[in-house]
């Protein structure tokens, strides 16, 4: 999860000082240093922290805090502003021509993610109604072409390449395609390089030169710590760069590139890869990930998740069916692929409030479970799905071998279905809403026994 180290240290400090009830200027000093050393592990640029830490300490030793009912709370809610505006203060979008199209220029070092998560950007904007074309402006390495083209074909994006020739003369001549095309928005994907070759620096300056993109996008790898930071101060250096994409935040534990790029080039962090599928990648909300990186979640993002997964006439559908105590299977099912849609389990419970990383310690998400489910139900008939109660043990046994799996583990999926059938029957039948406020007390929310020894929902014995 991202920034789990980060969050893990935070909430410990913060912990503290919740257990004192009044605070002093001594008890504020000493959870800053603790904040410091929090981020100075999480490879957080010195000169972000000297003043991040600066900046909070003034704050926080003010008499509005110390004298308050709840200091501690107060301190949180500073943290947490002066970490959105460290990040940036505000989502940054790209901006677009007034006359089309947009033409974005995609920079990066070598084996920073920069074909996958450019064509990713592109298949975000398609997503939004524009009309994208990817550019093939990588001429060095050995089957850039061929990977933007696969990228490309999976999200049904053209492509547009002149094989080996001049990356200026392809750039120039792929915007000229675009405008009689009636293309919006052109993504040029650039060579990888160290920002220490002139030859190749020189190069991107003369395809800005060309075509006067409206987007320069620096893309670099966020697990690479204050390394990102330094290319990204070269880069804008030499192309004066409009905004970053980070990518593989999912496994930057730390986040020292998250929260020192801004500050230490001005350039905001736009977009974020936050995983290897084409359609893991989210605009960056400041807001929203300094909740994340305290532990409170993130509830807009997850909400935007949910209602992007949603198919509303199968909801509208299932909404029926309950009504009618028809629960089946193949509504299973269907709930499933939408769960999975929006990402990984792991991810979408970091974004519930509460759910920090200390708390997720201890869930056991077998996320392979979800897939062994999906076989079962797949591997069994239409009837067998609308009608459970006709499986006997030879139909256990063809289900089983179709899904590679054990009868054991159909028998535990049909008795969990029985349990969810008998629930829905007690929250849609009579004196349903007394029932619910029942469950709610006793505290058997809808996740279930995540803590548990059979992981998430149930599913998950490892």
């Amino acid at each position: 999860m991202a920034f789990e180290g980060l969050t893990e240290k935070l909430s410990a400090a913060f912990k503290k000082l919740r257990s004192k009830g009044r605070l002093t200027e001594a008890d504020v000093k000493d959870a800053m240093r603790e904040i410091r050393l929090a981020l100075l592990e999480a490879d957080v640029s010195y000169k972000v922290v000297k003043d991040f830490v600066k900046k909070v300490t003034a704050r926080a030793v003010g008499s509005d805090v110390l004298e308050s009912l709840t200091p501690a709370q107060m301190i949180v809610k500073i943290v947490n502003e002066e970490l959105v505006a460290l990040m940036g203060s505000e989502n940054a979008k790209i901006a677009i021509a007034p006359k089309p199209p947009t033409i974005v220029m995609l920079v990066g070092l070598q084996g920073a993610g920069k074909t996958t998560n450019g064509a990713k950007l592109a298949g975000l904007m398609k997503k939004d109604g524009k009309h994208p074309l990817l550019v093939a402006c990588d001429v060095y390495r050995p089957a850039a072409i061929q990977q933007l083209e696969v990228v490309g074909g999976q999200l049904g994006i053209p492509v547009f390449q002149m094989g080996t020739a001049n990356p200026v003369d392809i750039a120039k001549a792929a915007v000229e395609h675009a405008k009689k095309e009636g293309y919006d928005m052109v993504f040029l994907d650039t060579a990888g390089r160290l920002h220490v070759d002139e030859a190749l620096m020189e190069e991107l300056s003369n395809i800005k030169e060309t075509v006067h993109p409206n987007e320069i996008l620096l893309v670099v790898d966020a697990m690479t710590g204050q390394d990102a930071v330094n290319a990204a101060t070269a880069f804008n250096n030499q192309l004066d760069i409009d905004g970053v994409m980070l990518t593989k935040l999912d496994g930057d534990a730390r986040g020292g590139a998250a929260l020192s790029v801004k500050a230490v080039t001005g350039k905001p962090i736009k977009f974020v890869g936050t995983g290897e599928k084409l359609d893991q990648i989210e605009p960056f909300h400041p807001s929203r990930m300094a909740s994340r990186i305290l532990g409170m979640g993130d509830v807009l993002t997850l909400i935007e998740k949910a209602e992007a997964a949603m198919d509303q006439k199968k909801a509208q559908e299932l909404e029926q069916r309950l009504r009618k105590n028809k629960f089946t299977l193949q509504d299973f099912y269907d709930q499933l692929v939408q769960l999975k849609s929006m990402g990984s389990i792991t991810d979408i419970l970091g974004m519930m409030p509460g759910m920090n990383a200390g708390a997720l310690k201890n869930v056991q998400v077998d996320e392979k479970a979800l897939s062994r489910t999906e076989a079962i139900i797949l591997s069994m008939t239409p009837y067998e799905r609308e009608n459970p109660g006709v499986i006997n043990h030879s139909r256990k046994q063809r289900i089983a071998a179709g899904a590679g799996v054990q009868v054991q583990q159909i028998n535990a999926l049909l008795k969990q279905f029985d349990d969810m059938q008998k629930l829905m029957r007690q929250l849609t039948g009579p004196g349903a809403s007394k029932k619910m406020k029942r469950l709610q007390k006793s505290g058997m929310g809808g996740m279930g026994n995540m803590g548990g020894k059979r992981g998430f929902g149930g599913f998950g014995r490892r």
